[in-house]
């Protein structure tokens, strides 16, 4: 007998099954918050956890402050000093925290599916956020990645031309991205990278794929750089990180390729001189921090929408 499914318009689990409608209203909201509107308590006296069994920086601290600037109280839950030490399970941690009265759940796993199978476990009026699951989604990250981009480039998105480059096999950043470029009329979507570190499967469908970084910045509109994932993958994959650099790192010569007014976007953390360069990643085509700050705007946006 399989698990229920969770329900997930009580949920934030991806962005596969988000229409373009919910998606834009959800950017909107965050443009109002990333715009410096003051934060109504719509979270006041609710409890909000961030439960992390994969270390987190940015998302953690992000959601954490999103939830403070709407009221909340919010509990962090960190798996290396938790019971989960001691042999409890995902399960019960979750089933106990919600027995204390905890209304929303900020879930990061390293198991394909794991938040999904705790959210089908939740309570009614409690709601789970997906804030990356193994390789599969990274909801919240593809919309702040969205609003960077419609801040920069306006909101039609059927005149642009984007290409995300590097490790997509184990990116769950990539594969929100993907979803969420797809849903709102992206004009053409570029893939590049090491045949090695493309998936298999039909994640990439629809979209050119090349392994010539070269050729795929020419004339683009954005570039989507990713973290080399070497924690989730297998050994030899990647033959050297110099060689790596060499055919697929973002430097001021290739970005030239670029439209000249092209953005360069990174969901951090970044390898500096290994998928990017410090002269791209800080330079002025950069929206690493913006995409940062718009990080906080967009969970504002999510834990209201589910909690407020």
């Amino acid at each position: 007998m399989h698990p229920p499914a969770a329900d997930r318009s009580r949920h934030l689990l991806d962005l596969a099954r988000l229409p373009a409608a919910r998606i834009d209203t959800l950017l909107r909201r965050a443009q109002v918050f990333a715009d410096g509107a003051q934060a109504p308590a719509a979270l006041a006296g609710a409890a909000v956890c961030t439960l992390f069994f994969e270390p987190s920086t940015r998302t953690r601290l992000s959601f954490q402050l999103a939830a403070q600037r709407l009221g909340a109280h919010v509990l962090n839950f960190d798996a290396s000093t938790a019971s989960t030490t001691k042999g409890e399970t995902d399960l019960d941690t979750f089933r106990t925290l919600q027995a204390m009265g905890v209304r929303g759940f900020v879930v990061r796993h390293k198991a394909d599916g794991a938040v999904a199978a705790l959210a089908a476990a939740a309570q009614p009026g409690v709601a789970v956020l997906n804030a990356g699951d193994g390789r599969s989604h990274h909801p919240t990250q593809g919309l702040l990645d969205m609003l960077t981009l419609r801040q920069a480039k306006g909101e039609d998105f059927s005149r642009l031309k984007v290409v995300i480059v590097g490790d997509v096999r184990h990116s769950r950043v990539a594969r929100s991205d993907l979803h969420a470029l797809r849903a709102l009329g992206c004009g053409e979507i570029r893939v590049c990278g090491p045949a090695a570190l493309l998936p298999d499967d039909d994640t990439l469908a629809g979209c050119a794929v090349s392994h010539d970084l070269d050729a795929a910045l020419d004339g683009v509109d954005a570039v989507m750089m990713l973290r080399l994932q070497r924690e989730r993958m297998a050994e030899g994959l990647v033959t050297s990180l110099d060689d790596y650099h060499r055919a697929y790192g973002l430097t001021e010569a290739r970005l030239r390729r670029a439209a000249p007014d092209a953005i360069v976007m990174h969901p951090g953390p970044m390898n500096r001189g290994v998928e990017i360069t410090d002269a791209v990643a800080d330079g002025p085509q950069s929206r690493v921090l913006a995409q940062v700050a718009n990080g906080v705007a967009v969970r504002m946006a999510a834990l209201e929408a589910l909690l407020g």
